[in-house]
Formats: structure tokens, sequence, C-alpha cells
């Protein structure tokens, strides 16, 4: 059973432009990662929104045993996480209904 991770990015208001470069040159190491199905970020629609991250995984423990807890990670926080203010929760979800 595959699973979404969810996340909202709620990203410093002035930042949009550098956080989006970092996210294309972070992409590739999650992409990467073993269990890895997808990935779709989508832009916020108004001002003061965050963005919307969906990541599809074979299993919660590939994302966080597996890329979570690899040098991948470690290189996706360095170029993503400064842009969050607060840092994002993240949830998973199962099959659709």
């Amino acid at each position: 059973m595959a699973v979404i991770e969810h996340a909202l990015l709620p990203v410093r208001a002035g930042n949009e432009e550098a956080f989006e470069a970092a996210v294309a040159e972070a992409k590739p190491l999650i992409t990467a990662s073993p269990g890895f199905i997808s990935l779709e970020i989508f832009r916020p629609t108004a001002t003061r929104q965050a963005y919307l991250l969906l990541v599809k995984w074979r299993s919660i423990a590939d994302h966080r045993d597996g890329f979570r807890q690899s040098d991948r990670y470690r290189q996706w926080r360095a170029l993503l996480h400064r842009f969050y203010d607060p840092m994002p929760e993240v949830s998973y979800f199962g099959e659709p209904l």
C-alpha cells in the first residue's frame, strides 16, 4: 500500500523565487530515494499561503526511516529548511476512498 506524505510549506514572504530555485536543485535528492514514487509541489494561489507538498512513497518507512536518515535528506534540509517559518508538519495518508 502506497502512502502520501503531506506538508504545508510556509515559505517566508519575499523568498518564493529563491525557494523555487532551491526546490529544483533538491528534487533529484528525493527522487533517487528507495521507495519514492512521485513528488508534487503546488504554488499557493494567494499571498501568505503555504506551498503544498505531496510525495508518494511505497511506505512510511521508506520516507521516515529511509530518506530522512540519509545523506540525501541532510542535503535536502540544507537547501530548503532555511525558507520555512515555522517548520512544516508532515502527515501521512493511505489509500483513497
